[in-house]
């Protein structure tokens, strides 16, 4: 009976501390979130900046958790048929058990307390804090009532004892019961939460850890209380200790359950050490096969021999190619990353084309065939090698795909032909229209072939004079010390895998706590001179993981600054006249602007008006020249910022995208047509 107590008094005693830290631990953030509110409200401008965040409010109006119009009923009509299968299989269960599950259903999984998907169809925060309250007040009363309970549950105590047996059976029967209900209703209210919390924040690993801890703590405080009041327990447990083994003929109950044809033994599903650490890690591939979609990985090897990651969504038979590339400290995972509504990439699918995504070099992993590279050597290149090699390797890559799948089509079709039997329209942003353009421009000076159809620069860089003060000041830090610096600091990254998981957690407290993300998208956009895109949800993205992330090189950060400072849109300038004469021939680099001469396929420039690391005046400046330079060219403008062109679901953008990438499969048309009158008319002065 004593030891009933003392177990009763544990018990109290720790779910009071863990309330207490809970509690405390909540308060803290709380005042955090409130502080960085009290912050928000001081700062100017925050109305045009805050924008960007999807789903923030400056005065917020107290509702519950909303579904989207699609869900009316809280889940989709696959979930909502495996629910009720499920409901089916309810009724069959003991009534006894039916009436327990309300009661038992909240106890089986606690949910981080920030989830966004806990219980995400029936409760509301203000009920959650009714209940967080009246948990409280429990306790407390428990604690002032306690000495007047244990003389009252003496005779029962008694009573129970001398019963104990009969119903373990029972209550073993109907705890398996239980357990059953209890994991058909963690399914139903998890469909979602595992859809879309795949990692947890700072705050809730904080949360986690203290309450493993308490835990720990009291479990040792119960066994050393079982072992001091049950010394004849203890006694033969020790004793088993020193005893003999038992025989090996001595029958041992092993637990047995039905197996699968499919599965003829049981297997353990093993976590790596990223979900063991709850970081999200999804690559481009498993966010494209998660939603249906095929893909395959291509390994592109550059003549300097960095190794290149181009991943496709195959349309083999397809004779319409879409190239899709990334711009600075992004990835081809900013294609993918709005789902199937909103990605460019899945919309070209779509469309029947064959879509290639590229990625630049630049990465923590520094792929590359020399497995011992330093990384002075890997991180030594420029927005020259990007256009000259990478872009290079990329689409000669894809030529030698797409020409071999066709050809194998064309003699199975009895057809021959030396022409390109593909299109290929090259949609890319940043700093990836600015390889593009050099590559296009290098090719026509070489007088070789590019193999593309048509461009489309979304705010692609180049002319970088119009800017603020804040990449003026970048500017001639790094036209000052760069040199200097490149030697020690060759790239520019987060080098630790631990802070690069931090930066992973961090941006699910951003979310988790409102008015703190909206202070960080504030300050970020303080600091790229207001410019309106979703600073916060693109630190989000699982490219910036703990095993690799995408980089800046040094060298590329002074080419842009090189750009700046001449207003032009030049190669890179080595510093001496020897070293460009060696590269481009004469004494200054290449000027690219001043060749847009040599480019001889439409191209059709997108702006943003609230783009503020890359001006509407700068993508104008591109297009002013290529109008002088008699190229086929267009200009459009969206009231957008600098990463909405990848990262936000913007609608009108992706159907203009569209619409223009279209245009190149009609135009492939008309010509095909014009070619079949042309034989035609051929054909007939031949009769005559």
């Amino acid at each position: 009976m004593l030891l009933r107590v003392v177990d009763g008094v544990l018990a109290v005693a720790k779910e009071s501390v863990k309330t207490f830290t809970y509690e405390s631990l909540n308060n803290i953030t709380r005042l955090i979130n409130g502080f960085s509110a009290l912050l928000l409200t001081i700062l100017p401008g925050k109305t045009y900046i805050l924008e960007g965040m999807h789903g923030w409010e400056l005065r917020p109006t107290f509702r519950g958790p909303r579904l989207p119009r699609w869900m009316d009923n809280g889940v989709s009509s696959f979930n909502q048929f495996l629910h009720n299968l499920s409901d089916e299989f309810d009724s069959s269960l003991n009534s006894d058990c039916m009436s327990e599950e309300e009661d038992n259903d909240q106890s089986f999984i606690s949910g981080s307390p920030n989830s966004q998907a806990s219980y995400l169809s029936r409760t509301s925060s203000f009920y959650r804090y009714e209940r967080r309250c009246t948990r409280i007040w429990k306790y407390f009363f428990s604690w002032i009532v306690w000495p007047l309970n244990l003389l009252i549950s003496i005779p029962w105590l008694i009573y129970h004892y001398t019963l104990g047996f009969r119903t373990s059976r029972i209550s073993n029967r109907r705890q398996y019961a239980d357990l059953h209900v209890k994991g058909i209703n963690s399914v139903k209210h998890n469909v979602v939460h595992r859809a879309t919390d795949r990692r947890r924040g700072v705050i809730e690993d904080l949360q986690m850890a203290i309450e493993i801890f308490i835990e720990s703590v009291f479990d040792i405080f119960h066994k050393t209380a079982h072992f001091v009041l049950s010394p004849c327990k203890t006694l033969k447990m020790a004793s088993t200790w020193f005893s003999p083994r038992r025989s090996r003929n001595e029958s041992i109950p092993i637990p047995t359950s039905n197996l699968g044809k499919v599965e003829p033994t049981p297997t353990e599903r093993r976590a790596t050490f990223h979900q063991s650490l709850n970081t999200d890690a999804r690559t481009c591939e498993d966010v494209i096969r998660e939603h249906g979609y095929p893909y395959e990985a291509i390994r592109v090897v550059t003549s300097d021999g960095y190794v290149l990651l181009l991943e496709r969504i195959p349309r083999p038979d397809s004779r319409k190619v879409v190239y899709l590339q990334h711009g600075i400290m992004d990835s081809s995972l900013g294609w993918v990353s709005n789902g199937v509504v909103g990605s460019p990439a899945f919309a070209a699918f779509d469309q029947c084309y064959d879509v290639y995504l590229g990625n630049l070099r630049g990465l923590v992993s520094r792929e590359h065939i020399d497995k011992n590279i330093s990384s002075q050597r890997y991180w030594k290149y420029s927005i020259n090698e990007h256009g000259t090699q990478d872009v290079l390797a990329i689409i000669e890559k894809i030529h030698n795909v797409k020409t071999s799948e066709l050809q194998q089509s064309n003699h199975e079709n009895g057809t021959t032909t030396d022409e390109q039997q593909y299109t290929i329209c090259s949609v890319s942003h940043s700093l990836g229209g600015a390889a593009v353009l050099m590559y296009v421009v290098t090719r026509g000076i070489a007088r070789k072939p590019h193999r593309l159809s048509r461009l489309i620069l979304l705010s692609p860089a180049g002319f970088h004079e119009d800017s603020n003060m804040a990449f003026t000041v970048a500017e001639h830090v790094m036209l000052l010390f760069g040199p200097m610096l490149a030697p020690f600091i060759p790239g520019l990254y987060i080098p630790s895998k631990f802070f690069r998981m931090l930066l992973n957690k961090l941006a699910r407290d951003f979310h988790n706590y409102p008015a703190l993300g909206g202070l960080v998208q504030t300050i970020m956009s303080y600091v790229v001179g207001g410019d309106t895109s979703n600073w916060v949800g693109v630190l989000g993205l699982t490219h910036y993981n703990m095993h690799d992330m995408p980089g800046i090189s040094l060298h590329v950060a002074i080419h842009l600054a090189q750009m700046k400072r001449e207003k032009r849109f030049v190669m890179y300038n080595f510093g001496n006249e020897a070293s460009n004469i060696e590269a481009y021939g004469s004494p200054k680099p290449l000027d690219i602007g001043d060749n847009y001469n040599l480019i001889d396929i439409p191209v059709d420039l997108v702006g943003g008006r609230g783009d503020q690391v890359i001006c509407p005046s700068m993508v104008k400046k591109h297009y002013k020249l290529m109008r002088k330079a008699k190229v086929e060219v267009s200009y459009n403008e969206f009231e957008y910022g600098h990463l909405d062109f990848t990262f936000s679901h913007r609608e009108e953008l992706l159907a203009y995208v569209m619409s223009r990438v279209l245009m190149v499969a009609s135009t492939r048309e008309k010509r095909m047509v014009m070619r079949r009158n042309h034989s035609r008319n051929n054909g007939n002065h031949i009769g005559v």
